[in-house]
């Protein structure tokens, strides 16, 4: 049933509000009753463990990791002019959250180009820090995987586009 799905045990894949993460396997389950097909997928980074039914994998947001030629659009979006918005800091700060949650690197890069703070510009708030924290965190998950590199590397390689900027 996994075929159909278009998932292997092994593949590495993003989960919309956790990020990347590894299939262990499919397991079966027995919830109120009904036997119930899901996929083991393990979280490294955040040391967890998620339980995703076979047929809400697609709707739940589940999904391959990203192209390179789509992490190379996102990763473009770093060198365009930050576009934050002149609104209340609570407002904007819900569509951040709700940019990195979608699970699109490309919105997640968008954040992070808008709260990045280059040398000599006025220091960040602290919830500022920690959704650009969210963001990075995120995006440079997703590129050390697409490109087979650690995430220290993904790390420098990302702050560098954003010097460039």
């Amino acid at each position: 049933m996994s075929d159909k799905i278009g998932f292997a045990v092994g593949d590495f894949v993003v989960y919309p509000t956790h990020g990347v993460g590894k299939i262990l396997g499919v397991e079966e389950q027995e919830i109120a009753g009904y036997s119930l097909s899901v996929f083991v997928v393990h979280f490294d980074k955040d040391r967890m463990t998620l339980r995703v039914p076979l047929t809400k994998a697609k709707a739940s947001g589940l999904r391959r990791l990203s192209t390179r030629k789509e992490m190379d659009a996102a990763l473009a979006k770093l060198k365009g002019r930050s576009k934050a918005k002149r609104t209340m800091w609570s407002r904007r700060a819900q569509e951040y959250e709700a940019k990195i949650n979608s699970g699109d690197p490309a919105s997640i890069a968008e954040v992070v180009r808008d709260l990045y703070r280059n040398v000599g510009q006025p220091e960040q708030s602290y919830s500022e820090r920690q959704i650009y924290q969210a963001a990075l965190d995120r995006l440079v998950r997703e590129f050390a995987a697409v490109e087979k590199i650690d995430e220290g590397t993904a790390t420098q390689r990302v702050e560098q586009m954003l010097n460039v900027a």
